[in-house]
């Protein structure tokens, strides 16, 4: 038969939502239903077969109704997930639609079903919650091309399914209610740390799932009604909680919600809403069928940024539901003192719904530490675990849970022994954070008198209270590219000039190291387009960026220039190779400089100018370099990076190379007496910083002034104040000499002989 047109399509999948409600409010058994359900539509979508299959426990697929196949495979054909086409479907959570489906390379014949004479097959996942519950699929014996619209229709007419498989009446009662009589055994996850910290508290689930009691539409256009309406209210709640008098001191945290709400108004989000209710789904239906949709999708993105704004929309078709249903996010009086959150992941609104003097931690199935609500809750100083995977399908609300995101963890349900141990390690934390703030107003002073200088890293006006809070001399290294990252535009010089002014304000006379834009490789601006590189770590990024495109780099030392008033002005570029890079990026500096002051414009008291070593290669140019650089920031994320030819985002190679090796150790007392002989300041800003062992050894090579992140500055000071520098020294450049490929175990013997605080 020849397949219907698009408009046939859609007019065909309405009438059939409508057969299938009708089935749904008849009587019968769930078997019943669903084989009526198969029968409506094969004849509807003018398919010899329709068939259904239902996720069961241990992931596995059944046959549990079929149109055109034979019945006798009804609850004997079985699948495993990512088995055949089927399992294909259900593993990947997207449709799939063949001519030729016999040919497909994971076609899996099952003899008992007749499927051999049929060809084409076009198949969509079940979901519910973002879950498969199975999978929904139509055969026929030509090779028939399946038409988009038909996957659409398809894909509306799962929705309807889900909630048949999911209302209880089709899985046996002990399958269905699963555990929930038993007694649940305590359980483990691991994750990754998104904001460090220790927490102790019982569960609540972010946003229970609402429950959606119709599905199918009697009056598209009301709906339409109903889903402007709740778009306009929840847009109206977006803008209130822009007034908040918490998000008036602006800063990222409010550049992100003003961003956030501008996803609220995203044409292309609204449109899908809107066909889906012109498909015969309720205002509520369609906005889970796009919320469902996205999920889908999410898992199969692997661009950062672009998996965020995914989560973002995801985020707002919560709360455009809650509009729809009149649910009401949880109130104060609800949340217990003590919660911990789970949820799959979080958009920033939806995190500032809760009351942080009861937000004890979070759990994430998802999220990543650049994601909009993980800069919230370091706002909020919330300890928040993410990427622990199916940790949802562990957790009960109400459930004791102890949070260790300094090492990713979290438990379920301790008993009594994890919950002991645990507040003995709450304790000692608290005794170890009290005696480290008991040396915030000491200096950071060796036992043999040398003096060290320890700064902080930041990226955002939310990190600039810890500078006062830790004790630190400075800010060493500010990221000026993250305000670029969370914004849909690139700021203008009078945004960043405020941005600028109100870091050094805060700062309050302390010095700031501001680096230029290092963006390009793992970090993208989302307007920039994208650009497909082989080695983007190595390719058009940072300083190459800058020089390639001057207006850029001229608009950002402008803002940089006007926001310093009067006052000291330290600019760092990044990724120098060369000495004529830095020579190129300082005459641009300077040029901005004389513009200011032609136009009579202040001008700060003071400029630095520096470079950032991250290129092995700049190591071999220091003496040409100091001749026109006032200091050098070694930034040794990616100087290791280079030096080893080893990706730092590529997990096959975690742990391969040390940076306690002695080519390392090396190459860093290479840089630092290169540095000391040309009289040019030479600082350490990456991770080596931060880490007391590391640290020490950077101590015995020379480093006198290190940049770290805040909670940091605290052990490395005590670190600091327990080392003599000159055993040290010597011991390093024994350890330089060993063929060994690290010396990590060697220098913390050492320390432990010394009585060294790593």
């Amino acid at each position: 038969m020849t397949p219907p047109d698009s408009a046939a399509t859609w007019s065909g999948a309405r009438r059939l939502l409508k057969s299938i409600r009708d089935v749904m409010a008849g009587g019968g058994s769930g078997q019943q239903r669903l084989d009526d359900i198969v029968r409506l539509i094969a004849a509807e979508m003018v398919a010899e077969v329709c068939s259904v299959y239902v996720r069961r426990a241990g992931d596995v697929l059944e046959l549990f109704a079929t149109e055109g196949l034979r019945r006798g495979a009804v609850h004997r054909t079985r699948l495993g997930i990512g088995e055949g086409l089927v399992g294909d479907i259900a593993q990947h959570a997207r449709p799939l639609a063949l001519a030729d489906a016999q040919s497909h390379p994971n076609f899996a014949y099952r003899p008992e079903t007749g499927e051999e004479v049929y060809a084409s097959l076009m198949g969509v996942p079940v979901l519910r919650g973002g879950r498969v519950l199975g999978v929904l699929v139509v055969q026929n014996r030509t090779h028939r091309h399946y038409e988009e619209e038909e996957i659409e229709a398809l894909e509306t007419i799962a929705m309807v399914l889900a909630e048949v498989i999911a209302g209880g009446h089709l899985l046996g009662p002990d399958e269905a209610a699963g555990a929930e009589d038993l007694v649940l055994p305590p359980q483990r996850a691991e994750g990754l740390t998104l904001h460090a910290g220790l927490a102790r508290g019982h569960a609540v689930l972010h946003q229970p799932r609402i429950t959606i009691a119709r599905m199918v539409a009697d009056d598209p256009a009301a709906e339409q009604a109903r889903i402007a309406a709740a778009v306009d209210a929840m847009q109206g709640s977006l803008e209130e909680m822009l007034e908040r008098p918490d998000l008036q001191a602006g800063g990222e945290h409010r550049d992100i919600l003003e961003t956030y709400a501008m996803f609220a108004r995203d044409r292309g989000w609204l449109k899908r809403i809107d066909e889906a209710v012109k498909s015969g789904l309720t205002a509520e239906a369609a906005v889970q069928k796009v919320q469902d949709d996205t999920r889908a999708r999410m898992s199969q993105v692997a661009d950062a940024y672009l998996r965020e704004r995914l989560h973002d929309l995801e985020d707002l078709a919560n709360r455009l539901l809650h509009h729809l249903t009149g649910n009401a996010p949880p109130t104060v009086a609800e949340l217990p003192y003590d919660t911990v959150l789970f949820a799959r992941n979080l958009g920033p609104a939806e995190l500032l719904n809760y009351d942080s003097t009861r937000l004890r931690g979070i759990v994430l199935e998802e999220g990543s530490a650049t994601a909009h609500a993980a800069i919230v809750a370091r706002a909020l100083d919330v300890p928040m675990v993410g990427k622990t995977h199916d940790v949802l399908s562990l957790v009960e609300e109400g459930d004791t849970v102890l949070l260790d995101a300094d090492n990713g963890q979290v438990f379920v349900r301790p008993g009594a022994d994890v919950q002991a141990s645990f507040e003995a390690s709450m304790a000692a934390r608290e005794e170890r954070l009290a005696g480290l703030a008991r040396l915030r107003e000491l200096p950071a002073e060796t036992r043999d008198g040398a003096q060290l200088q320890l700064l902080i890293n930041a990226g955002l006006l939310i990190d600039l209270p810890q500078l006062h809070r830790t004790g630190a001399e400075g800010i060493g290294l500010y990221r000026t590219e993250i305000p670029f990252m969370v914004r849909d535009a690139y700021p203008d010089v009078d945004d960043q000039a405020d941005l600028y002014r109100r870091i050094l304000d805060q700062a309050d006379g302390k010095p700031v190291v501001f680096r230029t834009l290092d963006v390009g490789g793992d970090k993208l601006l989302p307007y920039f387009g994208d650009r497909d590189e082989e080695n983007p770590a190595m390719g058009w990024r940072a300083v190459r960026i800058a020089l390639d495109r001057p207006a850029m780099l001229r608009q950002q030392l402008r803002a940089l220039i006007t926001a310093a008033e009067g006052r000291a002005l330290s600019v760092m570029f990044p990724m120098i190779a060369e000495v004529e890079e830095f020579r190129s990026a300082r005459r641009v500096l300077d040029l901005e400089l004389q513009r200011a002051a032609a136009r009579g414009k202040p001008v700060p008291a003071t400029v630095r100018c520096g470079a950032m070593l991250e290129v092995p290669a700049l190591t071999w140019q220091l003496g040409e370099l100091a001749r026109h650089a006032d200091f050098v920031s070694v930034g040794s994320n990616d100087l290791m990076q280079f030096l080893f030819a080893s990706d730092r985002g590529n997990s096959r190679l975690e742990g391969r190379y040390d940076t306690l090796s002695p080519a390392a150790l090396r190459v860093l007392g290479e840089i630092a007496r290169a540095c000391q002989a040309a009289q040019v300041p030479v600082a350490l800003c990456g991770e080596m910083a931060g880490r007391p062992l590391e640290a020490l050894a950077l101590v015995g090579l020379g480093y006198r002034t290190l940049s770290m992140a805040p909670a940091s500055v605290g052990p490395i000071k005590a670190m600091v104040r327990s080392v003599d520098t000159g055993p040290l020294a010597a011991y390093l450049d024994e350890l330089m000499r060993s063929p060994a490929r690290s010396v990590r175990g060697r220098l913390r013997a050492f320390a432990k002989d010394h009585n060294i605080a790593v």
